[in-house]
């Protein structure tokens, strides 16, 4: 991507996008367009179109979506599905329409299948049921992936699609209910710490095992793959590593400073038993993470602080 190059971010308050703008930021990149939820409805196709043909970005790193936990995604099931669906339409088909250099549309591990053998491979793809309590995010999401490949196939659209593993990092929601497991962890321990509670209780079993990425690493390689990556189908971002979450919650527990006893409600669901990814077409292009889970929950934490402090 030239320096002077007009980069649209779409999503750039959220964990991702707020990281990808920070890494654009450090590379010398200044010509960075984004626009919050209220200026501008990625839903809404016209205000789409009028944005993209006003603006006309050079390149777009596609990180807007609709998201949260099992409960949100279980819950809001119709808006999961309709909102992510009409996001990435309505950026994927105007950037075919403005000439967008390139575009990365970024997805999420729930693509793969429940019971997929692991670690997951790419071409895992469309092989098996889902997860039901995602499946409508996961829906949206493999026909983004399917959407950039058939603009390649039909237009020539140079659009690629990048699969990361669960996030964490600067950013991200900390809502009791609506959060991913690390960040609502990190929120359960430091309210019983500062409250005195005897004990904090994880939902699930315990055993499933999740693959984290701290977001800023996430950004490192989504740059790089802008820059050197060109294929059609999709790349697992992650570490190729995981834990489970009671490893997770100790360790959590550690950083925190938390004294008192772990307890798990298995009446709450697990979800997926495994999400490993295979990262070996990543490592095999030249890339690999560098922070490593307890040093980025360190990172994620004090960020969780300034947030706390600032309500």
């Amino acid at each position: 991507m030239e320096k002077n190059a007009k980069i649209y971010v779409a999503g750039h308050r959220g964990m991702v996008g707020s990281a990808i703008v920070r890494k654009l930021e450090r590379e010398g990149y200044e010509n960075i367009i984004t626009r919050g939820s209220k200026e501008l409805d990625l839903r809404n196709q016209q205000a789409v179109a009028d944005f993209f043909a006003s603006e006309k970005p050079d390149y777009v790193f596609l990180a807007a979506a609709k998201v949260g936990g099992i409960v949100a995604n279980n819950t809001y099931r119709g808006e999961f599905l309709y909102d992510n669906l009409m996001i990435q339409n309505n950026i994927i088909h105007n950037s075919y329409l403005n000439e967008v250099t390139k575009l990365m549309f970024l997805g999420s591990s729930c693509i793969y299948p429940k019971l997929a053998p692991q670690p997951l491979k790419e071409e895992y793809l469309l092989t098996g049921t889902l997860e039901q309590t995602n499946e409508p995010y996961a829906i949206a999401k493999i026909a983004g992936i399917k959407l950039c490949d058939a603009y390649r196939d039909q237009y020539g659209c140079n659009y690629i699609s990048v699969m990361p593993t669960n996030l964490y990092g600067y950013n991200d929601n900390y809502h009791p209910e609506n959060s991913h497991v690390l960040p609502a962890l990190i929120r359960k321990f430091h309210e019983a710490k500062i409250n005195g509670e005897p004990n904090v209780t994880v939902w699930g079993t315990g055993s499933p095992m999740r693959e984290f990425l701290f977001a800023d690493d996430l950004a490192e390689a989504c740059f790089y793959l802008m820059e050197n990556y060109n294929e059609p189908g999709l790349v697992n971002i992650g570490t190729g590593e995981d834990v489970t979450i009671k490893d997770l919650a100790l360790l959590i527990k550690e950083v925190v400073g938390f004294t008192g006893e772990l307890q798990f409600d298995s009446t709450k669901p697990d979800g997926t038993p495994r999400k490993l990814m295979d990262v070996s077409k990543l490592h095999s292009s030249g890339w690999k993470h560098k922070i490593e889970l307890k040093e980025g929950i360190g990172y994620a934490y004090n960020d969780f602080l300034k947030q706390y402090k600032e309500r």
